[in-house]
């Protein structure tokens, strides 16, 4: 049998960091917390929680707090028919849903996705930021119920949506231009001209210039983990970096940045994949992804 106050106490110590605020929302003592997450660590065999400042979860932790995730979605549809279930006197936990999404969506479209969702639901959300290449890592490792990615392929277990495509151009603010492309978007010139870039994830900028110059170059580059940052860094004339269209349409109409090559846009499709334990869940997550992005993004064919 589950020991499910155990299980929730795993949760909570993950989701809010700490024994001492797991404890505050549980309405026990941080002891208590303890003496719950130690004996099922003892029971599992297995370390459940990283102690430390936050405390986070083990592999075997991730998988016990999405199945407790899987466990709220279900104790939220029982009770809606059951209302009857609900102890009004004891604490109300509320759902917190795991999602992934790359940080540009986050940036541009998909906000306005999700927001409608949590006011009317009454789910929590916590939004893990990844490259779109990797967002679907964290589906397969169980550790969020759904993701905006690149891939798409289904991940086991779960159902895709195609969403659309995100479109870039290569932007630099004028000052940038003329020191460093004043002869031109060569080849020669990308080797020398610092570019931006998110993380070591990040390909955007080297696919690109493949696309755009027809050969891989090595250039050199900034890093600067921040969609806002790119732009802000771009208008400063610090380098040059691939921004959503959405960002920069405005600065470029008014001359404060250039398109380093007109029309050498890079579309990158972004799909919607949503474990099929959570999807006939929180179907109004769904359908607020979906229709924002099909506003939002590209659509092509």
């Amino acid at each position: 049998m589950m020991d499910y106050p155990a299980a929730r106490a795993v949760a909570l110590v993950v989701q809010t960091g700490s024994f001492e605020k797991a404890a505050t929302a549980l309405n026990v003592t941080p002891s208590a917390v303890s003496q719950r997450v130690k004996q099922l660590e003892e029971r599992l065999g297995a370390v459940l929680i990283e102690r430390g400042t936050p405390c986070t979860a083990t592999e075997k932790g991730e998988w016990l707090c999405r199945h407790m995730e899987n466990v709220g979605m279900l104790e939220r549809e029982l009770t809606e028919h059951l209302p009857g279930l609900v102890d009004t006197a004891g604490p109300q936990h509320r759902v917190t849903l795991n999602i992934a999404t790359n940080a540009d969506s986050l940036g541009t479209w998909f906000l306005g996705a999700i927001a409608p969702f949590t006011r009317e639901s009454g789910y929590l959300l916590s939004i893990v930021i990844d490259d779109q290449d990797h967002t679907a890592d964290w589906l397969q490792r169980g550790r969020v119920v759904a993701a905006v990615t690149s891939l798409e392929k289904p991940v086991p277990g779960c159902r895709v949506t195609a969403l659309g495509a995100l479109r870039y151009q290569a932007t630099a603010s004028p000052d940038f231009v003329q020191r460093h492309f004043a002869a031109g978007v060569t080849p020669e010139a990308i080797a020398q001209a610092p570019a931006l870039t998110f993380n070591q994830k990040d390909g955007l900028q080297r696919e690109w210039i493949r696309r755009a110059l027809g050969r891989s170059v090595v250039h050199p580059t900034h890093w600067l983990p921040s969609t806002q940052g790119f732009v802000d860094a771009c208008l400063a004339g610090m380098g040059w970096g691939l921004n959503p269209v959405h960002l920069v349409r405005a600065h470029l109409e008014a001359r404060r940045l250039v398109d380093l090559v007109p029309g050498a846009y890079l579309d990158v499709p972004l799909f919607w994949q949503v474990s099929r334990l959570a999807a006939d869940r929180i179907p109004g997550l769904t359908r607020g992804v979906v229709r924002t992005a099909r506003r939002a993004l590209l659509q092509q064919g």
